[in-house]
Formats: structure tokens, sequence, C-alpha cells
């Protein structure tokens, strides 16, 4: 048996034994919360039941959250500041998310008509909120001392709300396997002065190490939290810059429709053409009607998604918001918003207010008649 075929099996064997109580969970007579109402299709197919949950949604909470948001400069500082990588990994002493309430998120979710939330398990720095056996980078071995993603997972499936996984698949600032500058583009890592130690260079550089951590980390999302409803993968400009087929894409939606067949896969505006639905961010560049469910992702901050300092007091307003709505209604498609949490995990007051007063417009107008003023 070859490497591939070793691991993906591997990794399938490994999911029966180590989450039997989620996958009784996830029969076709134990139907995740959120899917209660789709019960029927759900027991004849569980991917189109997602599938058409998923077009009904209308709009859902993203959160933006990690060591970047102590710097309060945005999700992309270590690159843009061209931090070090040792150098970085020092805010994993400062993490503390102590005012990370995953039960004051959820309730402010449904308090703005959100059907579901999409959370940055990791992001480009590969700092991970939930307890992962692949790194130590990670919340649970910070002050935090906390696995924020099964405490949002808890809330979620208690209030029937559906969680999504963003993970960052194609971009790491920090494995030293992961794609380099010299055979990808699209900002694979930051530009760095001096050369950065904790890198492989040459032929010391094994991408399929890196594409191992991404199998094992993403099957092991899939065994923790089974009830979630997709696998949200960002960073597609740098595979797509190199060798694609080195990232062996297709095995991994493979996986995920193995070990949870109601689990959708998305790589923002679609890779392989076999993503169950497409998520660009801002708005739908393609002419004519997606083929595919579609969701627009976009921000309460004007052009950041992790916390930026110096936008407090310039988020966006109930009425951009309902515009935005209307603009994503008219492909149609999903509004994912975006809100980037304070250093401590607290949600910025500016968005908690405008999402408060954005469900209160959704209860009191209805849908259909939302955006009859804007």
């Amino acid at each position: 048996m070859n490497r591939r075929n070793f691991l993906t099996s591997t990794l399938l064997a490994g999911a029966g034994a180590m989450i039997l109580p989620g996958c009784l969970s996830n029969s076709k007579n134990n139907i995740p919360p959120y899917l209660a109402s789709y019960n029927d299709l759900y027991k004849v197919d569980p991917r189109k039941a997602s599938t058409e949950w998923f077009r009904n949604a209308r709009y859902g909470m993203f959160i933006h959250y990690g060591l970047y948001s102590l710097l309060g400069r945005g999700e992309w500082v270590q690159l843009a500041d061209k931090i070090h990588v040792n150098e970085y990994a020092k805010l994993a002493d400062r993490f503390k998310a102590d005012k990370f309430d995953a039960d004051f998120i959820t309730d402010l979710a449904l308090q703005a008509e959100m059907k579901y939330i999409n959370i940055t398990t990791r992001h480009h720095d590969s700092f991970c909120l939930w307890d992962s056996q692949y790194t130590d980078f990670k919340s649970t071995n910070s002050p935090a001392k906390r696995d924020l993603v099964a405490e949002l997972y808890e809330q979620c499936n208690k209030k029937g709300l559906a969680l999504y996984l963003y993970y960052s698949h194609g971009r790491d600032w920090r494995h030293p396997h992961a794609p380099n500058n010299d055979n990808w583009g699209g900002n694979a890592r930051p530009k760095y002065e001096t050369k950065e130690p904790y890198y492989k260079y040459g032929e010391e550089h094994d991408i399929n190490i890196y594409v191992d951590f991404l199998y094992n980390q993403v099957g092991e999302l899939i065994n923790m939290f089974p009830n979630i409803g997709g696998i949200w993968l960002d960073g597609q400009g740098v595979p797509a810059s190199g060798d694609f087929a080195k990232f062996r894409l297709q095995e991994l939606y493979d996986l995920v429709h193995a070990k949870q067949p109601h689990t959708l896969v998305s790589y923002k505006q679609g890779v392989l053409g076999t993503e169950d639905f497409l998520a660009p961010e801002r708005k739908y560049k393609t002419e004519g009607l997606p083929e595919k469910p579609l969701e627009i992702c976009d921000h309460l901050q004007r052009n950041k998604w992790g916390y930026a300092k110096n936008h407090d007091g310039k988020h966006k307003t109930k009425e951009e918001v309902i515009k935005m709505l209307k603009r994503a209604s008219q492909y149609p498609a999903n509004l994912l918003l975006n809100t980037g949490p304070l250093p401590s995990g607290q949600m910025h007051p500016e968005d908690v207010k405008v999402l408060r007063e954005v469900g209160k417009e959704i209860k009191t107008r209805g849908w259909d008649n939302l955006w009859e003023h804007v």
C-alpha cells in the first residue's frame, strides 16, 4: 500500500474507532439538531438535506479570532509586519480568551436571526482554537487552557445553530514544510529580510509532510465535532500557483464525506468544481447564476476580518448590513457576516449593537420586506 492510500485508510479506520458516539448521533435515526426540520430528507440523503438547509439559511455569523487579535492590526499581521515565527509564537503566552463566551455568542446569533456560525479554527498563522493532538501551538496550551471550538460546538448543538469550521488549508506561516515562496506564490510565507530558521528549505522541504498534517487535522475536526454543518477551506491562492495535485484535495473532500455524510465542503469560490457550496468574498464575480449553493462573506469592519483597533468607531451600520443582505438575496446567496472579537474574546460592542438592530428589523419586517426602503 502506498503512502497516500495508507494515510486515507488509516484516517477512515480511525473514524470508527475514535468517534463511535458521534457516528451514532449522525445515523439516519439521530439527526444533527440544526437539521431537525429536514428529518425525512436526511433519512434518504444526509448531504442533500444539509444542502437544502444551507440554501434556505440566508444569514450566518463569521468569527475571526486568534493570536492576531491581540495585536489589533488584522489577521494578516504576521505577514504584513514580517514577524518571525518564534517572535509571533510569544503571543500564545498572552492568549487568555477570558471574555470569549460561547453562550453569549450563540444567543447573539439567534437575536440577529442568523442560522449558523463559522469560526476560524486555524488561520494562516497555524494557531489552533481546538485541542489538536497534531500540534502544541493551540489554545489549550495557552493561558486560556480552553478548547474554544468545543465550547462553541456545544452551544450551537444546544440551540439548534449549525457550526461551520474555517480551516486554513493552502496557507500556513508556521509549519516548516508548508508551501514556500520558492515554488508557490499567493503569499505562501512572509517575505522576511533574513532567513527564517524555523522553515525547511531546498531538498529538506517536503510538501507531503504538510499535506499529511492537513489530512490529520481536518480528520480530527470531523472526529471531534461530528454534528458540524461544514468544513470551510481557505488559502486556495497558494496551491493554485504551484503544483496543485500535490495537495490531493479531492481525497480530502472524500474523507470528510466518508466520515460524516451530511457535512458540506467549501473552498472559497471553488477550486475543483466538486465543492458542495461556493463562498467568495464580498461578491460573486462569475457571470450568471451560480450552479451551486452560494454564500457571500463580508465583514463588519471596513476592510479587515480580524480585530483592527483603528477601525473602532467606524464599523458598518444597520443600514449597510441590510444592503448586504439585499445584495446577497439577489444572487441568491447567504450572507456570512464577519465579526472580529476583541483581544479578550469579547464580541465587539459596535457589532453586538448592529447585529441586534438587524435582527429586530428582520423580526419586525420579515425577510420579504426587509430592504423595502434601502
